[in-house]
Formats: C-alpha cells, sequence, structure tokens
C-alpha cells in the first residue's frame, strides 16, 4: 500500500523516525554539528505520519505560523525545495529554526498524532528540507516587490532584527541593518555553539537576506555612534526596529565572584564561538579553561556552555542548579546530550562564595544544598537553603548562565523609552511601538530573553505595525497586509527535486 492510501490510523502507527548523530566518545573532541540529518526517504517516511488534521493546531503553535500540513506534503512528494520555499513565506531561517527551537514545546506539542503517539518531527523535517535547498544549489533568489520610497533602521543582527528585516524589504522598504560585532547573527553567532549550529548555515541565511536587498552595516555601535532618535532626524530614516537583545549578564551577587577564571555565559561563548578561543594561539582570543569546571544555571545557555567546555579536554564539568532537573529549562535534548557526553549535574545545589589563589583566579567555591518551597510569581517552586548543608569544591573555572537583563546601551542612549522595573522596554502587543513614536521593538529586548522563534514571531508583529504606521504616515497606496504568496519566488529550475 503506497503511503497516499494510508488511513489516519495507520499514518499514527509509523514509528518516529530517529535522526543519527555523532558518537558522544566523538563528539565530545570535537565542534561538528551532533545531529547528522535525515536522508530523503527518512524525512518521506516521518512526514508521512502527519494525519492532515482539518484544524491544524500545530499553525497555531508556530510563533511565525508556518503552513506545517502544507510544507510536510510537499516532503511526501518529494517536492524538498518546494517545501523549504513554502516555509519561506512566513520564516526567513529555516534552516536556524530547524535547529534551536523548541518545537517540543510549540509546534510539537500540538500536534494531534503525540496525543496517543509520538508528535511528527516537524523541526528535524524543517532542517531537512532548508538543508536540502542549501547544499542541492537550489535556492531561488527572491523577486524584489516595487520600492516604497520609505527607508527602516533596524538595529541588531540576531532573529528579531533578521525577521524584521526580511518582513519589511518584502514590502518594499529599504532596509538598514547595524550590527555592533563585527559579523551578523547576533545571538545566532556569538552565543549558540557550532555543534548547534553550523555557522555556514547562519552565513546562507544571511546572503539571503542581503539578496532580498537588506543592507547590513558590522561594527557599528547604535547607542555610541548614533542614538535612534539622530537615525531618525540626521540620517533619514522614516522608522526604527531595536532588536538588541538581552546581553546583561545577571550574577548570584556572593562574595568572590569577580575573580580570574569567573565567567558569564555571554563572555564565555563569544570567545569561543564568535572569536575561536578554541584554536588558541591560532585564532587571537584565549580562554581559561581548568581542569574543573563549575557551570551554574540549567537552561539552554547553561548547557552550551556546559557542552563546550567538555570539548576543551577539562577533568570535569559539572551544572549546579538550585532546583531539580524537572525545573530545568533547558530543552530535554540539551540534556540528555549533555549527559551523553558526560557532563555532570548537582540539583538543588546554590553557590554562596568563591575562594581565589594568589593570583586572584578562582580556585574553589563554597555550595550550599536547597530545597524547594512553595511556587514563586514563575510558578515553579521557590528554592529554599537548608541549613547546615554547606560544603567546599575545588574549581579553576566558572560560568554563570543565570539569565541576562536588557542591553544598557540603547535604554541610556534614547531616556524616553519606557521601560518596567527590569528595565525591559515596553512595547505595544499588537503593534510592536515603543513609547517613542516611529520606534518599534521586539525580541528579547522586550522579554528580557526568550526563544530564538518567540524573537521571530514578535518581530512579525513589529514589522506589520510598522508598515502599517508607515502607510497611515506616508500615505501610501499600498495593502497593508503582504499577499498569500509574500515570499516569491523566481520560477524554479525544476518543479521537483
Amino acid at each position: 500500500m503506497e503511503a497516499k492510501d494510508l488511513t489516519p490510523r495507520q499514518r499514527m502507527q509509523i514509528p518516529r523516525q530517529s535522526m543519527p548523530e555523532q558518537k558522544p566518545e566523538i563528539r565530545r573532541t570535537n565542534f561538528n554539528e551532533v545531529p547528522l540529518g535525515y536522508d530523503e526517504q527518512t524525512a518521506i517516511t516521518e512526514a508521512d505520519r502527519c494525519i492532515k488534521c482539518k484544524v491544524p493546531h500545530c499553525i497555531d503553535g508556530c510563533p511565525v505560523n508556518i503552513d506545517i500540513p502544507g510544507f510536510l506534503e510537499l516532503i511526501t512528494r518529494g517536492e524538498f525545495a518546494a517545501a523549504a520555499r513554502k516555509i519561506k513565506e512566513t520564516n526567513v531561517l529555516p534552516a536556524v529554526c530547524g535547529r534551536v527551537c523548541p518545537q517540543e514545546n510549540q509546534c510539537e506539542a500540538v500536534c494531534v498524532v503525540g496525543k496517543k503517539y509520538k508528535p511528527v518531527a516537524i523541526g528535524r523535517l524543517e532542517r531537512f528540507v532548508a538543508d536540502y535547498e542549501r547544499t542541492h544549489n537550489l535556492v531561488v533568489d527572491p523577486v524584489k516587490p516595487k520600492q516604497t520610497g520609505c527607508k527602516i533602521a533596524v538595529v541588531g543582527s540576531g532573529p528579531a532584527g533578521l525577521t524584521v528585516a526580511s518582513e519589511m524589504a518584502r514590502r518594499g522598504h529599504q532596509v538598514v541593518v547595524y550590527e555592533a560585532l563585527h559579523q551578523p547573527g547576533g545571538v545566532l553567532f556569538y552565543g549558540i555553539p557550532r555543534f548547534r549550529l553550523p555557522g555556514d548555515v547562519i552565513k546562507s541565511e544571511l546572503e539571503y537576506l542581503k539578496k532580498m536587498g537588506v543592507e547590513i552595516h558590522v561594527n557599528t555601535v547604535i547607542g555610541k555612534l548614533a542614538t535612534p532618535a539622530e537615525l531618525m532626524k540626521d540620517m533619514g530614516f522614516d522608522a526604527v526596529f531595536l532588536g538588541t537583545g538581552a546581553g546583561l549578564p545577571r550574577f548570584p551577587n556572593v562574595p568572590g565572584q569577580n575573580f580570574n577564571g569567573i565567567y558569564s555565559a555571554n563572555e564565555y561563548l563569544t570567545r569561543l564561538n564568535l572569536m575561536r578561543a578554541d584554536r588558541f594561539p591560532e585564532a587571537i582570543t584565549p580562554l581559561h579553561c581548568g581542569k574543573r569546571v563549575a557551570v551554574f544555571g540549567a537552561g539552554n545557555t547553561a548547557m552550551d556552555g556546559a557542552r563546550t567546555s567538555i570539548r576543551m579536554g577539562p577533568e570535569s564539568v559539572t551544572v549546579y542548579y538550585r532546583r531539580t532537573r524537572e525545573e530545568a529549562p533547558a530543552r530535554t535534548e540539551e540534556l540528555e546530550h549533555a549527559i551523553q557526553e558526560g557532563v555532570k549535574f548537582e540539583w538543588l545545589t546554590a553557590p554562596l562564595e568563591f575562594y581565589g589563589d594568589d593570583n586572584f583566579f578562582v580556585k574553589g567555591a563554597r555550595l550550599q544544598r536547597m530545597k524547594l518551597g512553595e511556587p514563586d510569581e514563575s510558578g515553579r517552586r521557590r528554592p529554599v537553603p537548608m541549613e547546615g548543608s554547606e560544603f567546599d569544591i575545588e574549581v579553576d573555572t566558572v560560568v554563570f548562565a543565570l539569565g541576562f537583563g536588557v542591553n544598557p546601551l540603547i535604554l541610556e542612549a534614547a531616556p524616553d523609552l519606557k521601560t518596567n522595573r527590569w528595565g525591559i522596554v515596553e512595547a505595544d502587543k499588537e503593534t510592536g511601538m515603543t513609547s517613542i513614536d516611529g520606534v518599534f521593538a521586539g525580541g528579547d529586548i522586550i522579554t528580557g530573553g526568550a526563544t530564538v522563534i518567540l524573537a521571530m514571531g514578535q518581530a512579525k508583529i513589529a514589522a506589520r505595525g510598522m508598515h502599517n504606521w508607515l502607510i497611515n504616515k506616508k500615505g501610501l497606496d499600498m495593502p497593508r497586509e503582504l499577499p498569500p504568496e509574500s515570499a516569491t519566488h523566481a520560477k524554479s529550475k525544476t518543479a521537483k527535486v
């Protein structure tokens, strides 16, 4: 029986297809990508598990509303490049999102198949078609729409900034992106290790954006070289989008936290991912990674820090978290990969103090056991110190991954920006407009830290709000919404690939 003739029940009974990976003992010695991806037949088999629901909840579960049943159907026909283009109608970063988005909490969480069996592997299939299109040289240049004459400044080239850039370019606006670092991509490049998100994947998706007509300027620190107000008043921009993220690290405020060898996860990962400290002295940026590494926190960033440290060859890497594994915010896959690679975990543990040697390098820490009390404002049970449970450890490298605050540079340069008590920029939920007329925001700058795909979803809202604001201000004679085929491409070389 051909797959097209299968009943929904028969489709659901097809086992979820596993993805091959590097073996743990091998991958912990290199920075190559861990998952190896589906082959063509495996992708088709997995896509055949979709039962074609009359009400596809998976679309609503996706923050950027990808036509998931549509691209899965194209996969079942073997039209892989067409499936990638279907995704690009609403998501300009499919190869990125297929790798790093928490699909298990979003589109796959509401997959009807998952109510009784394992959900369709939507993220793995998104990655497959994006990779297929790229590696088979089937990426088709986007068709540039008629220009509106409006000029948009996008501050920050992370997921939110790149999404706004693509959305506004599709609407015919001229877009200029400003990035403070020497490499565009924001957190995609400096924050996510190459074994999770290879650099060539990011660069490929950036090239596609440039073909849409988007300009990207690096080494440009908005907030120092120009303020948001100056972008509009002196540099001729009609609107500004702020997508500078949440790059201000949080520390536990305990004695000794400033010793050498103690890093924020932001600095630690930037030195390795962007500056390639793993290649020192071939690369000029060093990193102090000692024999005993301690990582505090249990989110995805903490797992990135721990798994990166393993690859630097220390004797041990231990993650300490003040709650239990059940409360850990990291993706299950990331936790499992860390364990497989040799990372140790100490749950219900918090730091009290750090000790240093005569050269002011960290050499030890005093920790304390915790127990869970009543739920706090996050809904998780609050960790409570256990009296008399203190103990000491030897450690010579520490990484704090305790969350991030909003980058303060823009706030200092735009004091009229309204923020909440945590310094997070307030933006209208329906339009993305901030308290400054013509200045919009999205991503971690309005959440204080979330996921790539949520930042992209907020950016799409801001792009729509910005576009409609420009129509009203400039009196533009054009649609307020993108047409259904908004991501139109030049005709493909072949209909089926």
